[in-house]
């Protein structure tokens, strides 16, 4: 990930939606935190041909974009609030914008505790393809400034090199002020389970100590750059997936990560990031990172 720009924006996606008011309320916040701009973006691929009524909708839904900026302009002081209607297709108009945002913020309606959260088509592309970390905000989370201080959860990979992920969740919780939980989940190696109990014992303490040296080694130099952070490592003997849903209970925000690399069907959210949208209710980071 490259170095911040001090005018890169905060950038949240806007329809008029529940999901988008809550996250654009999250968005504000996040803005006014790192100092930066902060742009409302309604993506209305509206017909090129005239159909009755097209304009009044298309007035409506601008006049409903301008309140809401003005509402949070008249809440940030001293950020700079401002707002874009765009004639593109949402993914396209977002993956644009997160070409030059620090941050991207999208909404995302929650289905209850058993089914999980929905996760429309449009935040799926965007989530797999923005350039930039994008924030997925559920509809009732973090409605208030009372998740200050909160800590922030990250999932790492102790077998890959993650510091653009790093890099976003050390800075994210310095600006909170909040401890920062690193979270590792591994398992025994497979084919573990036709071992003798004694073996897999002993295979399992020693992959946990070379995990645990690993860890140590990958947090060392952030720690030392944030030494203000309160970061802890959890090594959890789990699926990745099931220590993050886990962990995140008491967070709130949860960073994941997302290989930046393409794959030859294009690039993937993995299974961590695809649980952690699903089945975590506070907000949850998508950083990309090589």
């Amino acid at each position: 990930m490259n170095g911040p720009v001090a005018n890169e924006p905060v950038v949240v996606g806007f329809d008029g939606s529940p999901e988008s008011l809550a996250a654009t309320d999250w968005a504000a916040r996040e803005a006014l935190r790192r100092k930066r701009p902060l742009h409302l973006l309604q993506a209305w691929p509206w017909p090129k041909t005239d159909v009755v009524g097209s304009d009044e909708v298309i007035s409506k839904s601008r006049r409903r974009l301008a309140a809401r900026e003005a509402e949070l302009r008249a809440e940030l002081a001293g950020v700079a609030v401002t707002s874009a209607q765009v004639s593109e297709e949402p993914v396209e108009a977002l993956e644009t914008a997160a070409r030059t945002a620090c941050l991207l913020a999208l909404g995302s309606r929650g289905l209850g505790t058993v089914h999980g959260f929905l996760v429309g088509s449009v935040s799926h592309q965007v989530l797999r393809r923005a350039a930039c970390p994008v924030v997925l905000v559920r509809a009732v989370a973090d409605p208030a400034p009372g998740a200050e201080g909160r800590e922030v959860v990250v999932g790492v990979d102790v077998r890959h090199s993650c510091d653009g992920l790093l890099a976003f969740a050390f800075e994210t919780a310095a600006l909170r002020r909040a401890p920062l939980r690193i979270v590792h989940g591994w398992e025994p190696p497979t084919g573990s389970e036709y071992m003798a109990s004694s073996a897999v014992d002993g295979s399992a303490g020693d992959l946990s100590a070379v995990d645990r040296d690993s860890l140590d080694a990958l947090l060392g130099p952030w720690r030392r750059r944030y030494p203000e952070v309160d970061a802890r490592a959890v090594l959890v003997h789990a699926a990745p997936a099931d220590a993050l849903v886990d962990a995140s209970a008491t967070a709130a925000l949860v960073v994941v990560g997302r290989r930046a690399r393409r794959w030859p069907l294009g690039t993937h959210l993995g299974p961590v990031g695809h649980a952690a949208v699903h089945h975590i209710g506070c907000p949850v980071a998508v950083v990309p990172h090589d």
